[in-house]
């Protein structure tokens, strides 16, 4: 195992300027400081925050990573998570700041970490995970030692979505896609177009970024164009209220005009009007299986179960023809 002494010497400097180098403190100047981080970086070397004190010691804290917490969306996912830690005698500390992520993670002041953050490079997850620092990441596919992928179930709720439309004679669709770093947005893409190809369905894509604001802007464009199709579905139903209030805007209906259906069932969507058909899924149960599996993990040595959080599509008044 790489230790302090190590990195000292890659680095050539004292154990004390390394470890000042490390810590952020003591008065080392510049370039001394920058060939410690890259003598540390090189070796792997994190060193663990309470490891000085008490080598076998625990912090009994959680780390959660997470891109923002405004919005329904996040705030399940955490009650989710909180909801599981509170039944055990872990600790959660939740933080957005990438700057202070990277802090947290490299001198492990948590036991281990639940990371929904894009931010954060997979390079950086893949580096740091380890049975002894296992990892459970919400939003892409890694596979490593300590690492578990716990992902919705996309395709599950694309297909009903795509079917859904179909059956009601839908034969032209345009497909409003998220982020281009999304890995939802991407499998939500192959499956749509994939099923498409299978039934002879024309479906142009469009480019959104999984804001209102995006879903209005190509709403508005395709509106302009004249050529409207049959239905729209959007990745997330941020786009699919912002497509609506464009139509509402040129004086179009839903589902009279085009027949429209979102991913995620967030609070709103019910509430809409017309009310958004949408693809749902547990966000509690999402939470709360990223917590309880690395618990279960970090306490019992209890082997990660990859899975998916299961889907389903959610039919109400946006997508329903009539006649």
């Amino acid at each position: 195992m790489t230790t302090i002494k190590d990195v000292a010497k890659r680095a050539g400097v004292s154990i004390t300027s390394t470890s000042y180098a490390l810590n952020g403190n003591g008065t080392i100047g510049t370039e001394t400081r920058k060939r410690v981080l890259e003598a540390a970086d090189a070796l792997n070397y994190h060193p663990n925050a309470f490891a000085r004190h008490l080598k076998k010691r625990k912090t009994r804290t959680i780390g959660v990573f997470i891109s923002r917490f405004g919005g329904s969306f996040y705030e399940e996912i955490l009650e989710g998570i909180h909801d599981a830690i509170l039944k055990t005698e872990y600790e959660l500390l939740v933080c957005p700041e990438t700057r202070t992520v990277h802090k947290i993670l490299t001198h492990r002041q948590v036991d281990g970490a639940i990371v929904f953050d894009s931010k954060i490079q997979s390079d950086v997850i893949l580096k740091l995970a380890s049975s002894q620092f296992p990892i459970v990441v919400l939003d892409r596919y890694l596979d490593a030692d300590g690492l578990l992928p716990l992902l919705i179930d996309n395709r599950q709720g694309v297909q009903e979505a795509f079917y859904h439309l179909y059956n009601q004679g839908a034969r032209r669709i345009f497909y409003i896609s998220g982020a281009s770093d999304s890995l939802d947005n991407a499998e939500r893409w192959e499956a749509f177009s994939s099923e498409a190809a299978k039934n002879q369905v024309l479906v142009q894509r469009y480019e959104g970024n999984f804001t209102e604001a995006s879903g209005y802007e190509n709403a508005r464009q395709i509106i302009a164009a004249g050529n409207l199709p049959d239905a729209v579905f959007c990745a997330n139903d941020q786009m699919a209220i912002g497509f609506i209030k464009a139509m509402k805007a040129h004086n179009l209906k839903a589902p009279d005009d085009i027949a429209i259906v979102g991913f995620d069932d967030i609070r709103v969507a019910q509430y809409m009007q017309p009310s958004l058909s949408t693809v749902g899924a547990s966000r509690l149960l999402w939470g709360s299986l990223a917590a309880t599996q690395l618990i279960d993990y970090l306490e019992n040595d209890t082997p990660f179960e990859i899975r998916r959080v299961p889907t389903k599509f959610i039919q109400r008044e946006s997508s329903i023809r009539r006649g």
